[in-house]
């Protein structure tokens, strides 16, 4: 019952922002992606673009449906981080304080505020863990075959699965536990994994492997390197400064722990993580999925400190704490405050700008909310410009967007405006192509766009689309009217391209 109703309240914080603000970037693209289904795309793999073809479908795009699904699995997360503390041999103050511990993680809150991959991979890496614990406690092997439906669904959602499977396989190994790899299960379970990822790898391979160049331009023109100290500082902001004990013992738990020799293999796949992460110039992010295995370790390891008499108390304090300070720390991860207010609020605890995983300039707001703005009123001038070019020529009239995000705002806010689909060379949308534009007209707008308009004899600047919240790429952004294309419209699309 108390999981459940901590697992209530994951959802009611959630719900509470989740009309606040605007679509993030990654939303946009996403909601487009799920009108182009396919086996693969440049920066993912299908299972997102799926739940938002069926997110459309079933609920609608509004922003609430949009992160309906997001915040469920926030609330299954917090349930079952409590259950595994129950599985590592936690009584009912484990169970708590692990899903508190996960419940009030700022990173967390964010993950589930709205629609990404990274809503729903820790929830996969989680039920692997659990069935490994389970199988290593004595369950029925076959449990294996699970296992690998559920890592063949998460290498579907986010290619880091790979990174936990490899972790989570090498701790057993150091670990002393390699006699359960000798199980016919595990590798009938492996293939099932490989089976079920099969289909996006031949969809990599038959468009050249545009993952693995994503990940590279990413690393050398977008994402901020960091050291190691401050990747590993950073995971503590992400999971709140107050709750380092308990993951941080949850670690030592499984090291040391009197009980927990036969689930060390944890303990080494977390610093394996880490290590890959660090190693690979990973986003400080990237990790996260792991810390419901540390904090449901912690959550044991809690309940037999507290466990002495005159210790009681303290469990009363710590946990008062966390909510105290999980309460303070709550408005960086979940957009409950009005935009004035919460900058207002961000300059008194300046916790959410310590924390920045890309290069670009900075902002009045924490990365996270400024790709949350602007992309409504971008649409509605947009449509201005549109609307203002002669009847005759609309009906041929391209809308070229400079990055997904911009073309994702046309797409879904569009329809209600008139306008058509937009086009962009922006990672998959590249792959959507011209349609069937001539280029004879064509609004360009957004990132990009003094370039784009060169490649056109004939263009006339419109104006700025100015919104002082947003991010950076967005902030002033340059609208332009072209006509006469210098080359062929469909010669000129390769120009248009950016990977990344």
């Amino acid at each position: 019952m108390l999981l459940t109703l901590l697992a209530l309240c994951k959802l009611f914080i959630q719900f509470a922002g989740a009309n606040h603000y605007g679509y993030f970037r990654d939303e946009l693209y996403y909601i487009a992606c799920g009108e182009h289904l396919a086996w693969g795309y440049v920066d993912q793999p299908p299972l997102i673009a799926l739940v938002a073809w069926l997110t459309r479908h079933l609920i609608g795009t509004s922003l609430f449906a949009t992160r309906l699904f997001p915040a469920l699995a926030g609330a299954a997360i917090v349930y079952c981080t409590g259950r595994l503390a129950r599985e590592l041999g936690g009584g009912a103050l484990a169970e708590f304080l692990a899903a508190l511990g996960i419940l009030l993680a700022p990173a967390y809150l964010a993950f589930d505020s709205f629609f990404s991959m990274n809503a729903f991979e820790p929830l996969f890496w989680l039920l692997c863990a659990w069935i490994a614990i389970r199988i290593v406690k004595g369950a029925d092997p076959r449990w294996w075959l699970a296992f690998g439906i559920i890592a063949g669904l998460g290498l579907q959602n986010k290619h880091t699965m790979l990174v936990f499977g490899f972790a989570l396989v090498a701790g057993l190994l150091i670990s002393g536990q390699a006699r359960l790899l000798t199980s016919k299960w595990i590798w009938i379970a492996g293939a099932l994994a490989f089976a079920i990822f099969l289909p996006n790898l031949i969809w990599q391979e038959h468009h050249g492997w545009p993952q693995i160049e994503v990940v590279r331009n990413g690393q050398q023109y977008k994402i901020l390197h960091i050291s190691p100290l401050q990747f590993i500082f950073e995971q503590v902001l992400f999971l709140q400064p107050l709750a380092l004990p308990l993951w941080l013992a949850g670690l030592g738990w499984y090291f040391w722990g009197t009980e927990a020799k036969r689930f060390r293999f944890l303990g080494w796949a977390y610093l394996i993580v880490m290590a890959i992460f660090i190693a690979f110039d990973g986003k400080s992010y990237y990790a996260l999925p792991i810390y419901p295995l540390l904090f449901a370790a912690g959550g044991v390891a809690c309940e037999t400190f507290f466990a002495v008499k005159n210790r009681r108390r303290l469990a009363v304090g710590y946990a008062a704490l966390l909510v105290v300070v999980g309460a303070v720390t709550l408005p960086f991860g979940v957009p409950v405050l009005p935009v004035g207010t919460f900058l207002k609020y961000s300059n008194l605890f300046p916790y959410g700008k310590s924390v920045k995983t890309e290069r670009d300039e900075p902002v009045e707001l924490t990365q996270l909310y400024s790709d949350m703005f602007g992309w409504d009123h971008l649409a509605r001038q947009i449509a201005l410009v549109y609307h203002q070019i002669p009847p005759s020529e609309q009906r041929g009239c391209a809308i070229l967007a400079g990055n997904y995000g911009e073309a994702g705002a046309i797409d879904v806010y569009g329809s209600s405006l008139g306008l058509p689909k937009a086009i962009s060379g922006h990672n998959s949308y590249y792959d959507w192509g011209p349609r069937d534009y001539t280029g004879d007209c064509v609004i360009v707008f957004g990132e990009r766009a003094d370039e784009f308009q060169s490649y056109f004899a004939d263009s006339r600047f419109v104006g700025t689309i100015t919104n002082p919240y947003a991010a950076s790429a967005e902030r002033d952004v340059h609208v332009y009217i072209c006509h006469q294309p210098r080359q062929p419209f469909a010669d000129l699309w390769p120009k248009f391209k950016m990977v990344i």
